[in-house]
């Protein structure tokens, strides 16, 4: 005579406002045997384990037993509960009874805003029970009460988890800010009310009979400190335009206004370069998987932008008044339309 399946009510939550739904429910058990082998009752007691299925098939039980036991509304996430391992093994104990063990191993994924799945974590249950031979009355309870287990494990992660878990959010809001406070003794650090002084060259001059009379070491850098509120990644990203004093120098004699004027126009380029490095970092162009990626590509893009234009500069100015000022109207020009000078 086969074996009754095992019919899997509904639980009750201790949570009641859960943040996810299961839209699917997937058994991936190797060869989805049954979910129970359970000792025979008496009179043919001395069997061994029999297979026992939930009724419907595990699949379609457990998308019943969730959707019964959960509240049917709108939440953040819709999640695929995956089975990994379900599995209740009788052995026959002392007395006449029967000892059961059960193993229980879900995964649950997401699907992001950018299409990609990703597994947020997985729970592994298990319980033990002795039942008489006669009643099966505390296997379906068991098994109910671990499934519950997995779902209000699954919850209490996703609660906590959502405030700073950068997997779960579903936009990039960018923030910028240029660092001006002068806190390196070393580096002189880009402010328009602080334009450079020959004090600012403290690296050794070049031998005479060089092509240049000074040299500036201008540079820029970002740093990024991403957190997680309510789903969304708030990236505050610090922009460090700056000047190396130790590896800038003047020769002799050439502490001109010209000449610094000069030197200051190689800073403005690195600052006009920056800002269009913040431009191009728009929340459309970052996405949550790659933001990083994305931003250290502009990054180099700029950074390549920077030394061609330093080198362009150069090559136009050397010994030419007129192009020098020609320079000092665009470069000033675009720092007024970029806001950063009045």
């Amino acid at each position: 005579m086969a074996e009754q399946p095992l019919v899997l009510r509904p639980a009750t939550p201790s949570f009641t406002s859960p943040l996810f739904t299961v839209k699917q429910v997937r058994d991936e058990r190797p060869g989805r045997p049954a979910v129970a082998w359970l000792l025979p009752t008496p009179p043919a007691a001395a069997k061994a384990a029999q297979p026992v299925d939930l009724q419907g098939g595990t699949e379609a039980a457990l998308r019943q037993f969730i959707s019964r036991t959960l509240p049917a509304r709108p939440t953040r996430y819709g999640v695929t509960l995956r089975v990994r391992e379900c599995r209740i093994q009788e052995t026959a104990a002392a007395n006449g009874q029967a000892a059961g063990q059960l193993n229980v191993h879900l995964a649950f994924d997401w699907v992001n805003s950018e299409g990609r799945t990703i597994t947020l974590t997985e729970y592994r249950g298990g319980a033990r029970y002795l039942r008489p031979l006669a009643d099966r009355a505390v296997v379906e309870p068991t098994l109910r009460q671990t499934l519950l287990g997995g779902l209000t494990y699954f919850n209490t992660w996703l609660t906590r988890a959502a405030a700073h878990d950068v997997r779960l959010a579903t936009a990039v809001h960018p923030t910028f800010r240029f660092h001006t406070a002068q806190t390196e003794a070393d580096t002189v650090f880009y402010d328009p009310a602080r334009p450079l002084a020959w004090a600012d060259f403290t690296g050794q001059p070049r031998p005479k009979g060089g092509r240049y009379a000074a040299s500036v070491f201008p540079s820029f850098a970002y740093q990024g400190r991403p957190r997680v509120v309510n789903g969304v990644v708030e990236l505050e990203l610090i922009l460090k335009v700056f000047v190396v004093r130790s590896s800038s120098w003047v020769g002799p004699g050439q502490q001109t206004a010209e000449h610094l004027n000069h030197e200051q126009r190689h800073f403005d380029i690195v600052r006009l370069v920056a800002e269009r490095f913040r431009r191009k970092a728009s929340p459309d162009s970052l996405t949550v998987e790659d933001y990083n990626s994305i931003l250290q590509l502009q990054y180099l893009k700029s950074f390549t932008e920077m030394n061609r234009l330093q080198e362009q500069y150069d090559a136009e100015t050397h010994g030419s008044p007129l192009a020098q000022e020609r320079w000092n109207r665009r470069i000033e020009e675009e720092l007024r339309q970029y806001g950063i000078k009045q």
